[in-house]
């Protein structure tokens, strides 16, 4: 039976941090966090769960997941965010993969709380995400802030019963301030990748993920919630684009 290493990045999550090692106690056979050197107790609750505590400066989400993974003793891991945390049915498919691990990687579902509201819709569930792997078979990709573990060609996936529930945000100010701040970082990933958006995705883009989200994904049957977060997803992507198409203004003027 391989044994798991859980591998987890952190920065101030001490709000969120001791519900998700509590989730993951059981099946792993080492707990590995990676801190951005915390300010608040995050390390000191970690440290009471027995996990190997790294420091090591934040270079953005995909290099620190990256690193995160180099950092494990084992590669079989499982992957957690700090304000995620296992179901109880999603924990007990785990501990059957651990028996009998078929797939180089396994996907799941991840089910997200807003405002004390569990969101099943608005383009937020299933949001399947591959998160247990053999760090052999891929690394993490993506453009940040939105990162995801990539399998190497020719290998092979399943899927498992059960959530990852993630605890998004405690207040509508809190998502508001995280949209604009990934946007930000998502609108300098484009210029860096040499993409120079037009000013019209400006426009139509947000349009298009509003009426993706609240009335093809169904956003509407997420009641009060659902509106916010689509509202919010959807300011969020005009952020992006308008700020990648200053950005890019600003470079070919200099």
């Amino acid at each position: 039976m391989p044994k798991l290493s859980v591998v987890i990045i952190t920065y101030n999550e001490e709000r969120n941090i001791g519900r998700c090692l509590e989730s993951v106690k059981d099946i792993a056979d080492e707990i590995v966090v990676v801190d951005s050197f915390s300010t608040d107790k995050t390390k000191s609750i970690c440290e009471s769960y027995g996990v190997r505590f790294i420091g090591h400066a934040f270079e953005g989400h995909i290099k620190q997941k990256n690193f995160a993974a180099g950092q494990a003793s084992y590669p079989h891991q499982l992957s957690l965010d700090a304000d995620e945390a296992l179901s109880d049915e999603l924990k007990a498919a785990i501990k059957k993969v651990k028996n009998n691990w078929q797939y180089d990687g396994y996907r799941m579902n991840r089910l997200s709380n807003y405002c004390g509201k569990w969101i099943r819709h608005s383009g937020w569930y299933p949001d399947t995400k591959l998160r247990l792997y053999d760090s052999r078979k891929g690394r993490w990709s993506g453009m940040d802030p939105h990162d995801r573990f990539e399998l190497d060609k020719g290998s092979s996936e399943g899927k498992l019963d059960g959530d990852i529930l993630h605890y998004t945000y405690y207040t509508i100010r809190e998502h508001v301030l995280q949209a604009d701040k990934f946007s930000s970082i998502a609108a300098q990933e484009l210029v860096n990748k040499g993409k120079n958006p037009r000013f019209y995705k400006a426009l139509i883009n947000p349009v298009a993920k509003f009426i993706r989200n609240y009335f093809l994904h169904l956003g509407f049957l997420d009641g009060y919630y659902g509106f916010i977060i689509c509202q919010i997803t959807a300011n969020e992507t005009f952020l992006k684009y308008i700020k990648a198409w200053h950005l890019g203004r600003q470079s070919r003027k200099q």
